[in-house]
């Protein structure tokens, strides 16, 4: 595997000399706070978290956004420090509390790789950028020097919100997968990750986090990009095809209800819907707890047990940090209420039996060892009503799932050009006294040689039965 050069610095490499010297300039502004800025925004609502080793003894705390440049302001840069990349919306870093986020990246270990290891840090950026060119990889938008490593970072322009969580899964799968020539983490691409603060020590090595290469845009900012567009360059589907399929589904639905695919690999829509599935059933969960008010004593461990599920089935998290992201949703269903882990070692068991690739055969099919019902299943457990159906996403009846999709041809038809019901039955009758139309009396249009009044088209399907 070619690395591209190894001398030379990325931010100058091709660069004519004014373009350099601005470039220079750009990478002398990223302090702490600015190149935080880049993806956080202290006039939004919500928290970011620091983790800060005192002594070999992580500590973590979280913050509102609000008191960012407060807080990196007062971090002591002598001591290795670590900032979440997404914003939440409770003061902890737990995937299950994500608010947005507004940047892809990639953790890398170059370290680890015998013919990066002992490059400088923009010989160390330089082939990065090579690597992602030879990937078709669009350009990271700025790559800092963790103190050993790189990390490559994707700026969005605007944020994603915690309903994308699985394509945005999807994309940082990609970029892991594709970047592991040059030392991509697997276990560093979760939303809930921590990377080091730029201008803070690497106590490994002594060298401090700094900015080493800007992918300037025409506007001399680190260049952004839509995130649509970062996802179709980097899923192996596209998102109009994903449309498609679902569309195909959905015409199909008034014969079953939705089932949750079997997990394996990630790299396919069939593998990605199932994702994206089981993340929209939490999330159905949760609404369905907001709707009531609460969920009771005695149906709390039942909704953190299929919550805890749905969100391992959804690759937001992993086995080891299962336990942290149940106490998170414990505190959500009760604040007070300490979950007994001993009632979750089964679907312990389970995810890493499902992170392993393991299927469970039944009746001559292969499913993920996790649990998959299917939506009757879940109505008749939780007791959910029509009318609370009509209000979630994907946790519904065959009948809600039929009454949808045919407001959803209706709406379509409507959009294409017919005419709904009523406006039919005043045409007809128009059409019937067609002088009317035609702002005319009786006696005027026969005079007339009876002219046509204007024709219109209606769906049949719209039409009054009388009609047909």
């Amino acid at each position: 595997m070619r690395f591209g050069p190894a001398v030379g610095s990325t931010s100058q490499t091709h660069l004519s000399p004014a373009s350099a010297q601005l470039q220079s300039s750009q990478l002398a502004l990223f302090s702490s706070q600015e190149e935080a800025q880049t993806y956080h925004d202290s006039t939004r609502t919500g928290f970011f978290s620091l983790l800060v080793d005192v002594r070999g003894d992580k500590r973590q705390s979280s913050h509102l956004l609000a008191d960012m440049p407060t807080v990196l302001g007062l971090v002591d840069k002598t001591r290795d420090t670590w900032m979440s990349q997404a914003e939440f919306i409770r003061p902890n870093r737990r995937v299950v509390n994500l608010s947005r986020l507004g940047l892809l990246f990639a953790d890398l270990d170059t370290y680890n790789i015998p013919e990066l290891a002992g490059r400088s840090p923009d010989a160390l950026a330089s082939s990065v950028m090579y690597l992602c060119a030879e990937e078709g990889i669009p350009a990271p938008s700025m790559l800092i020097y963790s103190g050993r490593g790189i990390q490559a970072k994707w700026l969005l322009d605007g944020t994603i919100p915690r309903q994308a969580l699985p394509r945005w899964n999807a994309c940082q799968r990609y970029l892991v997968d594709r970047l592991s020539h040059v030392g991509a983490d697997p276990m560093a691409k979760d939303a809930s990750r921590v990377l080091r603060t730029v201008e803070t020590v690497n106590s490994k090595s002594g060298e401090i986090c700094r900015v080493v290469h800007v992918q300037t845009g025409t506007d001399g900012q680190p260049v952004r990009y839509n995130f649509e567009y970062m996802a179709e360059a980097l899923l192996p589907t596209a998102r109009w095809t994903i449309e498609q399929q679902r569309q195909e589904q959905a015409e199909r639905i008034q014969r079953k209800p939705f089932k949750l695919v079997s997990g394996g690999k990630t790299n396919t829509l069939r593998g990605f819907s199932g994702r994206q599935l089981a993340w929209d059933r939490l999330e159905d969960l949760r609404k369905l707890a907001d709707m009531r008010g609460g969920v009771s004593e005695g149906s709390r461990m039942q909704h953190l047990f299929w919550r805890l599920n749905f969100l391992l089935l959804s690759g937001a998290t992993n086995s080891k940090q299962m336990y942290h992201e149940a106490s998170a949703l414990a505190r959500e269903l009760d604040p007070q209420w300490n979950s007994r882990s001993k009632e979750l070692m089964t679907l312990f068991s389970k995810a890493k039996a499902f992170e392993a690739g393991e299927k469970v055969s039944f009746g001559g099919k292969d499913y993920a060892p996790l649990y998959t019902p299917k939506n009757d299943t879940l109505i008749n457990l939780f007791r959910i009503t029509p009318d609370e159906q009509r209000q979630l996403r994907t946790v519904i009846s065959t009948d809600e799932a039929a009454e949808r999709h045919r407001k959803r041809e209706e709406s379509r038809r409507r959009a294409a050009g017919a005419l709904d019901r009523q406006t039919y039955i005043s045409t007809s009758l128009s059409q019937r006294k067609p002088w009317e139309s035609l702002g005319m009396s009786r006696a005027s249009w026969y005079r007339a040689g009876k002219p046509d009044a204007p024709a219109v088209e209606a769906d049949s399907s719209l039409l009054p039965s009388e009609a047909l």
